[in-house]
């Protein structure tokens, strides 16, 4: 059996944000590694959780490495069909083409729901408004309204930001916000939640959205339909814009795959979920 690769903490690119990982110094595919390495790439929705689970559930068992990329959702479901993943993170239930591809390739994609999240709307701190309607992200998405003027607020040019098409964000928001209607071709599309909140922050008249790991003070989230997105809200089904968060698996997990699922589902992992931002399942 090769020896095991030394756990070191390195920074990688993901989607184009600097991301801090938990890397191994090999490059061999999950299956090259005899067992002892688990690779989770996709959603950066979901990634905090992978984050912090792989750290702890690695003090917990020094003979395996843990790699945790980001990308988005799409990616890792395309990662986990052919074959460079164990763990695909996704913000979004997988799509029928990509299922079809899974079966076609001998995959047999297993969706381990492991959190609730809710796509926050948030719009720059200097932004006085408080509230919109979904009738009314609706029409600013979609390019129907391009003036806070319009929908409640000061005058002033509304600056869209939104998720690229690789994103679950992106395709949860479509579906639970927009109809599946397409985003507005001059909207600032982001590769990733954290390049949305930091551009609304920077940006005077900026809206965007987020799942609700990524809100802090230097954003502010906006009431839709009078409701505001807290884990209360999320889990009773209040929010309109709430979602399940996945780990896909390639069937029933097994191994070390399904240690470390059951490890995000226990007690301890859903206290990580909690405290990284996410509504826990229990």
């Amino acid at each position: 059996m090769k020896e095991i690769a030394k756990k070191i903490l390195s920074t990688v690119v993901a989607s184009g944000l600097l991301l801090s990982c938990l890397m191994v110094a090999m490059t061999s595919s999950p299956a090259d590694a005899g067992g002892n390495r688990l690779t989770i790439t996709g959603s950066t929705t979901v990634l905090p959780i992978a984050q912090r689970a792989a750290e702890d559930f690695m003090e917990k068992h020094a003979e395996i490495n843990i790699s945790v990329q980001g990308g988005g959702s799409g990616v890792g479901i395309a990662s986990l069909i052919d074959g460079t993943c164990d763990i695909a993170d996704a913000s979004r239930p997988i799509k029928d083409k990509e299922l079809e591809r899974a079966v076609a390739r001998g995959i047999d994609p297993k969706a381990n729901v492991v959190a609730m999240d809710g796509i926050a709307l948030i719009v720059n701190t200097g932004n006085s408004l408080q509230s919109l309607t979904k009738a009314q992200v609706k029409a600013i998405y979609t390019g129907k309204v391009s003036d806070w003027s319009a929908v409640g607020g000061g005058s002033g040019q509304i600056v869209v930001v939104s998720r690229d098409s690789a994103s679950g964000t992106f395709e949860a928001f479509g579906e639970l916000a927009l109809d599946k209607e397409r985003v507005r071709p001059d909207a600032l599309m982001q590769a990733s939640n954290q390049a949305v909140a930091t551009t609304v922050a920077k940006t005077p008249g900026a809206i965007g959205y987020v799942g609700l790991g990524y809100l802090t003070p230097d954003v502010r989230s906006l009431v839709i339909d009078g409701v505001m997105p807290t884990k209360e809200t999320v889990l009773t089904g209040e929010y309109g814009l709430a979602r399940p968060l996945f780990m896909y698996t390639n069937g029933k997990p097994t191994g070390y795959t399904k240690n470390f699922i059951d490890f995000v589902l226990s007690e301890e992992g859903q206290k990580i979920v909690e405290e990284v931002g996410y509504v826990g399942l229990k």
